[in-house]
């Protein structure tokens, strides 16, 4: 069984609708931070917001890791900042018996999304992680500081672009 750790943010220009997704699988915590850096992945998403930019990285990062493993047996520790992601899980339940529509009968933003993350995450076995981005450097430990490579990458590519 292949264990990974997968590392996904993403930093988004609210005006423009234009955001960067990160990501980063890491199969080892004790690798060098130094040595990571060159494997974050970063995408740009259009007509995109926080929550769905989150999503979406988040989706992506799934995808190509799903593709890698080639019907591995997977288990991912996903390490993530955003609440909507965490509580997925949680919601799903009620998200599919009220089938993406809201309390007051309005489809949900993003239903896709959720639709697709389901159907990812049925197929492997997923823990997902909080974790508090922005920290200073003297509060971080190992996963706060594998976290900060992806928070960086991100903003890194909606500050060059913008």
């Amino acid at each position: 069984m292949l264990h990974l750790q997968v590392f996904t943010d993403g930093s988004v220009n609210t005006q423009l609708k234009v955001g960067y997704g990160a990501y980063l699988v890491v199969s080892d915590q004790s690798t060098p931070i130094e040595s990571l850096k060159d494997k974050v992945k970063v995408k740009r998403f259009e007509q995109t917001s926080s929550t769905k930019l989150e999503l979406q990285t988040l989706l992506w990062s799934l995808g190509e890791t799903l593709a890698l493993a080639d019907e591995e047996e997977l288990t991912l520790t996903v390490y993530t900042d955003s609440q909507n992601i965490i509580g997925l899980p949680a919601r799903r339940t009620r998200l599919e018996q009220r089938n993406y529509f809201s309390s007051k009968n309005k489809r949900l933003n993003n239903y896709e999304l959720y639709q697709e993350f389901y159907q990812l995450t049925s197929r492997i076995k997923l823990k997902l992680v909080k974790v508090i981005g922005h920290q200073e450097s003297s509060k971080k430990d190992q996963i706060d500081r594998l976290f900060s490579l992806v928070d960086k990458a991100s903003r890194r590519a909606l500050r060059e672009e913008f």
